[in-house]
């Protein structure tokens, strides 16, 4: 029997549709408006989690907070909890959750990472400026493609602006659309960082799971090894 799982995890509740499950709900966050909605990642609606009944609910971590899974186990709920940091530690984490579910993870593998060819700056947050740093996935899958990321020793997610950011080093910009939908319109204070600015999609750098194969591919294309 197919498990009833809630997703509050906008990666997961992409990699479940991708093996054939259909999440009985999912965070608002999820980009699946044909799934019912309960609540967001750091706002879930416990009391309608519990109506579903569900076997199983999954969080992460980082993208849900420890006071909601704490009220979902006390509400009687199996919880499932990811924490994908790197490549490596993605196919155990996938791995783990698909045997729980009862479908199959095809693993991405160890990988060599190329010496990097670019220094990049990536803002995730505006007011204050925040940047990715290490150790998350992002900054993984950067590496992974040759980019090396001049915040990765001030932690996960450090505060640096546009000026901190020339002053390290970079030459290149990498804007996503989220978490902050970073966009054309932004582009004269991104290059106050360096000249070279690419927007990507952001979903690219931070969901994990089914979609990682595909961005390594688009984030390689998106971000050539050397220059412009």
């Amino acid at each position: 029997m197919t498990p009833r799982v809630v997703s509050l995890v906008p990666s997961v509740t992409e990699t479940l549709l991708a093996w054939g499950m259909r999440p009985v709900a999912c965070t608002r966050f999820c980009e699946q408006p044909d799934l019912p909605h309960v609540g967001g990642t750091k706002d879930p609606d416990v009391d309608a989690i519990v109506e579903l009944a569900p076997d199983l609910v999954v969080v992460d971590e980082e993208e849900n907070r420890r006071e909601d899974h704490d009220a979902l186990v006390a509400r009687g709920l199996v919880v499932h909890v990811l924490a994908v940091r790197d490549l490596t530690g993605l196919d155990a984490q996938m791995d783990g959750l698909a045997s729980t579910v009862g479908a199959r993870w095809e693993p991405i593998g160890r990988r060599p990472e190329p010496a990097p060819t670019r220094r990049a700056w990536v803002p995730i947050w505006k007011r204050p400026w925040m940047a990715l740093g290490e150790p998350t996935y992002g900054s993984a899958l950067l590496r992974a493609i040759g980019v090396a990321n001049v915040a990765a020793a001030e932690g996960a997610y450090p505060e640096m602006d546009p000026a901190a950011a020339r002053a390290a080093g970079v030459d290149l910009v990498i804007a996503p659309s989220e978490p902050y939908p970073f966009a054309e319109r932004h582009r004269a204070e991104l290059a106050e960082a360096a000249d070279d600015v690419r927007f990507i999609d952001g979903r690219d750098l931070v969901w994990w799971g089914t979609r990682t194969r595909g961005a390594l591919d688009r984030l390689a294309l998106a971000l050539p090894s050397s220059g412009r």
